[in-house]
């Protein structure tokens, strides 16, 4: 991951209205808080083990980019009340360097994550990388899955866009980049659903993102008896990294 990634955090109230307010609930989480001055209110540097970002209100332009009424924008089982950045209570959280860089900077930027989830009793967060909104709670709670089980909240990381129509339809992941350096896009068989393609392709982002991205053309079995999967890396001159999946039902 080579740029900057960010989050807004939605707030259930105006909690912390004062600077001094704010960096002592993020002291008391153990989030090791800086002043920095971010010239639009309340603001703080913050850190927990390997990994460091910087705290502040949400600006015009992150709420833009944000707004779940643009086509672009993806949302996971969640609609945003309509006066969402009306109420002043969206925080922007902007990760420092490389979320990537290996598993354990990863588990301490989630942990993050939750602390300030917390903090702010947040209802929705939406993740910039793949333009998707997801509920606060929902992602709290994969993320202490992903401490048992170690499996990466990737529904709420990545999202997963269709594209086309009938024969020529396909889906595109969105955000998985940010981890791998590749999307992933697959044509849609006839008479699968999004869910069945969603099921499948998710499945193959959490395999990327644990075990590097996709360097050789692989076949692997799907997930039924007699389904089979192949992956074709990106081609060189491809910028955009995407790796051609082909799903074959077998039978």
């Amino acid at each position: 991951m080579s740029d900057m990634s960010h989050a807004l955090i939605v707030a259930s109230a105006l909690p912390l209205p004062s600077q001094e307010a704010l960096v002592a609930a993020l002291r008391r989480m153990g989030l090791d808080p800086r002043e920095a001055d971010s010239g639009n209110g309340p603001s703080a540097r913050v850190r927990f083990g390997a990994v460091t970002a910087l705290l502040r209100r949400a600006g015009p332009d992150e709420l833009i980019q944000a707004d779940p009424g643009d086509p672009t924008t993806s949302s996971l089982a969640t609609t945003l009340p309509a006066a969402w950045r009306d109420a002043g209570t969206c925080w922007n959280l902007v990760f420092e360097g490389d979320l990537a860089r290996d598993g354990a900077t990863l588990d301490d930027a989630f942990k993050m994550i939750v602390l300030l989830i917390d903090l702010f009793d947040a209802s929705h967060f939406f993740w910039s990388a793949a333009r998707l909104w997801s509920d606060a709670p929902q992602l709290r709670a994969s993320i202490a899955e992903m401490q048992a089980s170690g499996m990466p909240p990737v529904l709420h990381l990545v999202a997963f866009r269709r594209r086309g129509e009938d024969a020529g339809e396909r889906m595109r992941t969105r955000g998985l980049s940010l981890f791998t350096g590749q999307e992933l896009e697959a044509a849609v068989p006839a008479g699968w659903t999004v869910a069945d393609m969603v099921k499948r392709l998710a499945r193959l982002a959490i395999d990327a993102m644990l075990n590097g991205p996709v360097v050789r053309e692989q076949a692997a079995p799907g997930l039924h008896a007699g389904e089979r999967v192949r992956l074709m890396p990106p081609d060189p001159e491809d910028r955009a990294a995407i790796v051609k999946v082909a799903f074959d039902r077998g039978g």
